[in-house]
């Protein structure tokens, strides 16, 4: 099972990051969330609760007129996410007239306007541009104009800085959170960026195996971290006032395959607390609060982990 128990919320005006490596479950949580899951994959209980509606409840014509304009979605690659035979402003308003009745004169200057919105210099002509003719950060910004076409509720943001140079990330960056002010959108920041989350998240959720391992508002996490492999994460991550000489610490091991995930915790083989913990062999820890306001884990030994730490 790739996804298993994951309860997350998000609310309007508000930043959720989700945070975890690569394989943790973070694209696939939210894929299955708008019923995009690539086959064979397939979700077998729970519910997506968006507006008094569970979404797995609903046809598939009835869930397409939710995407886009309830809950819509940036994905990580703008290659792969515009079509390359088309010019960008035919795929914006393709967008517009899927969901609205609109001719293609309003549809272009709809698209225009959404081209300006996003930063695009010069949006008159580049709409008639080709995916190939645009850089990298313009793609990703065509990606984001395609999908606030329709003003959805909902944005998630598919690690939307990939293979971006730095100036270009915050760029991006800066321009979500802009436009999540603008309209009061909820707004979901998929990333392995702790640096991005710190910066424009106000919630955060740790991913490890298909679980969420700890979850709680920035400062709770960052100034109160109560799991093992989010300290981890965090010693992976180089700072700038720290000795060059002082190696980095990378987290040993790899994770579960998420085929034969194990019956006790699955962190436990690469935790720094200490392996053949019986408790943490035997049963996986639930996600429970701390006792610190807004801030869940799930680990047996948070305490003696704060404790070590010197966390409060």
């Amino acid at each position: 099972m790739i996804v298993d128990n994951v309860s997350l919320s998000v609310r309007p005006g508000e930043t959720l990051a989700v945070v975890g490596e690569s394989g943790s479950g973070k694209t696939m949580t939210f894929l299955s969330a708008i019923g995009l899951v690539p086959a064979p994959g397939k979700v077998v209980s729970g519910q997506v609760m968006f507006d008094g509606t569970d979404l797995l409840t609903l046809s598939m014509e009835g869930l397409r007129r939710r995407r886009g304009a309830g809950v819509a979605m940036v994905f990580q690659d703008p290659l792969s996410g515009l079509n390359p035979v088309f010019p960008i402003g035919e795929q914006i308003i393709e967008v517009l007239r899927a969901h609205r009745p609109i001719g293609r004169a309003e549809g272009r200057r709809r698209a225009i306007e959404l081209l300006d919105r996003v930063q695009i210099p010069d949006p008159r002509r580049r709409v008639d541009d080709y995916p190939h003719q645009l850089s990298g950060g313009m793609r990703q910004r065509v990606l984001i104009a395609m999908a606030i076409a329709l003003e959805p509720r909902v944005l998630i943001a598919d690690e939307p800085t990939t293979a971006l140079d730095v100036t270009v990330q915050a760029q991006v960056l800066e321009l979500l959170a802009g436009l999540r002010d603008e309209t009061g959108m909820a707004m979901v920041l998929i990333t392995h960026d702790l640096g991005l989350v710190a910066r424009h998240a106000d919630r955060v959720a740790v991913m490890y195996a298909g679980r969420v391992v700890e979850e709680g508002t920035i400062d709770a996490v960052f100034k109160a971290t109560a799991h093992p492999y989010t300290v981890s994460l965090f010693r992976s991550v180089p700072h700038l006032d720290a000795d060059s000489a002082v190696d980095l610490k990378a987290i040993e091991g790899q994770p579960p395959n998420p085929a034969f995930l194990p019956a006790g915790c699955a962190f436990e083989e690469r935790c720094f607390l200490g392996a053949g913990r019986e408790d943490c062999l035997r049963r996986a820890p639930a996600l429970a609060d701390t006792g610190a306001g807004d801030h869940r884990t799930a680990c047996h030994h948070a305490a003696e982990l704060r404790q070590r730490e010197g966390r409060p």
